[in-house]
């Protein structure tokens, strides 16, 4: 499978991809229950890395971050509340434990259900849209958006129910939709710590790649 990153996304998202194999997932992984809450009593704190790139990753297609949080936002604006991050599932909840950490959206997606032998990174067409998660329709039109044979499928503030990770699950692909103005050595440990989790917490063997 292959990532295919539009022109008009090119100068303004920077992806980094990391592939997920042999997973075993888990409905609920106890020994995330410590460093997760540590991670949301730090974030509550400490001055997360500027959110302010990845505001202006929306702004350059259009979107009003405001209106259309990023992911990674969206969880930050939660913790700061005092709420607990959601616990989904093991794989789900190592992304989201580190998407909230390094302040950069992730997507997370089951291979299996990922139709063709590519995918691409694209501003979404208009009337596109795909079934979300939590059972909402997301419009993606205008937005940036990834997309298989089948249409779209995920972007940075919500994913589709199509291709949702669950227990079932033991290979994924994670994107993170890094911002251009983030260093390609950054996004690299950014993947390497990810990885790393992912292997100690679902037992899947990771490789990744930037696109610089």
């Amino acid at each position: 499978m292959r990532l295919i990153v539009a022109p008009e996304l090119q100068d303004i998202v920077r992806p980094g991809l990391l592939w997920l194999r042999g997973a075993t997932v888990a409905a609920r992984e106890p020994r995330l229950d410590g460093p997760m809450a540590e991670t949301e009593a730090a974030m509550r704190v400490t001055s997360p890395q500027d959110v302010s790139a990845v505001r202006t990753m929306y702004k350059r297609v259009g979107l009003d971050p405001t209106r259309n949080r990023p992911s990674s936002e969206a969880l930050l604006r939660r913790v700061r509340k005092g709420e607990p991050l959601p616990r989904i599932n093991s794989m789900v909840d190592v992304c989201n434990w580190c998407s909230l950490e390094f302040q950069l959206p992730y997507g997370l997606y089951d291979t299996v259900q990922v139709s063709g032998a590519d995918i691409e990174l694209r501003v979404g067409r208009a009337g596109e849209f795909y079934d979300g998660i939590r059972k909402d329709t997301v419009h993606v039109g205008g937005r940036i958006t990834l997309a298989d044979a089948m249409g779209p499928f995920g972007n940075p503030t919500s994913d589709s129910a199509r291709t949702m990770v669950t227990t079932a699950t033991t290979d994924a692909l994670l994107l993170v939709y890094a911002p251009i103005e983030t260093p390609v050595d950054r996004l690299g440990a950014v993947l390497q710590q990810t990885a790393d989790r992912m292997r100690l917490y679902t037992g899947a063997a990771p490789s990744f790649d930037t696109i610089a």
